[in-house]
């Protein structure tokens, strides 16, 4: 009931970010199963750049969008794993309008292998993909939007 009356309190903007949130991962995680990283990023960044839209009436916070998509995250089809967060957070903080960071890292796990994190920062804060050891993690990808 508590999960309803939250929906039921968001502002009409507040919902169509949440709406796509949900669109935006499903759509992703697909897109990521069925073609090659390299292509989707290609399309994504022509997609934000085309897509800049500030709304002045009902501005979005960066901390909605991190919660949107953290919410949206139990509603996808399979799992939203971080990298499927970290772009649609970048799309939606691209629309926006908010600078941001996109992080993709390795790290060395107890059993020897390599695990990967990708996590997006705002004002060096993490706002999607954060982790208590996140420290552990070097980034070797990063990309900025300005």
């Amino acid at each position: 009931m508590r999960r309803l009356n939250r929906l039921l309190k968001l502002s009409g903007s507040e919902f169509r970010v949440l709406l796509f949130a949900c669109l935006l991962l499903n759509g992703i995680r697909l897109a990521l199963f069925l073609f090659p990283f390299n292509s989707i990023r290609q399309r994504l960044t022509q997609f934000s750049t085309v897509w800049i839209c500030q709304d002045e009436n009902s501005p979005i916070s960066v901390r909605f969008i991190g919660w949107a998509i953290h919410i949206a995250g139990r509603y996808t089809l399979g799992t939203a794993k971080c990298l499927v967060r970290a772009l649609t957070a970048q799309l939606l903080l691209t629309r926006y309008g908010y600078p941001h960071q996109l992080h993709i890292g390795v790290a060395k796990s107890a059993a020897d292998t390599l695990e990967a994190h990708a996590w997006i920062e705002y004002q060096g804060r993490v706002i999607v993909g954060q982790l208590n050891d996140l420290s552990r993690f070097k980034s070797l990808a990063s990309e900025g939007i300005k």
